[in-house]
């Protein structure tokens, strides 16, 4: 299975309009989106092409595609106009790997969940990375509209056993054979 892995939206009809080019090029057959998707959240700057309502049609247009944990800047009407469920987390077994999938306001590198996981997949910090730690893989995909601390707009791609953080124009930055 060939998964796409964004977070951070807040917003961008642009880079939301991006993300859907990407899930076609990289043939993606799933889209894992790590929260944040409509608001661009009182610290953050508007991103490139504020519309929340266009990102929702985008998005709503991939709904069969997309599994979603729900970021702290997502609310209850979000979730009201979205054709595609918002969960808490997201935990899978891939090649053998039990991941968790979530937001990261909550479980990071810095507060494990409880549970037992072998990978720990967040956005929220709009840094990307793949860092490993105690025997356990950290992924953060950064932010596809408002990457901070001077990264790049990222997403990541995991197919097989490789994981890829990469660029906007889909150039490798870093990546991770399992």
């Amino acid at each position: 299975m060939k998964l796409l892995i964004a977070s951070d939206i807040h917003g961008s009809s642009y880079y939301a309009q991006k993300l859907k080019e990407l899930v076609k090029e990289e043939t993606a057959d799933k889209l894992i989106l790590l929260g944040d998707l409509y608001y661009h959240g009182p610290r953050n700057p508007l991103p490139k092409e504020y519309n929340p309502a266009k990102v929702c049609e985008i998005l709503n247009s991939m709904k069969d595609i997309i599994r979603c944990v729900k970021g702290n800047c997502d609310a209850e009407v979000d979730e009201m106009i979205s054709e595609f469920k918002f969960e808490d987390e997201i935990e899978m077994v891939i090649n053998d790997k039990v991941t968790i999938f979530t937001h990261g306001q909550k479980y990071n590198i810095n507060n494990l969940p409880k549970k037992n996981f072998d990978v720990l997949v967040y956005g929220h910090f709009h840094t990307g990375f793949i860092q490993s730690q105690d025997g356990l893989l950290f992924l953060n995909p950064g932010s596809i509209s408002l990457p901070k601390e001077n990264t790049k707009n990222s997403y990541m791609m995991w197919e097989d056993n490789l994981i890829q953080l990469k660029d906007i124009d889909g150039n490798v930055i870093d990546q991770r054979k399992l």
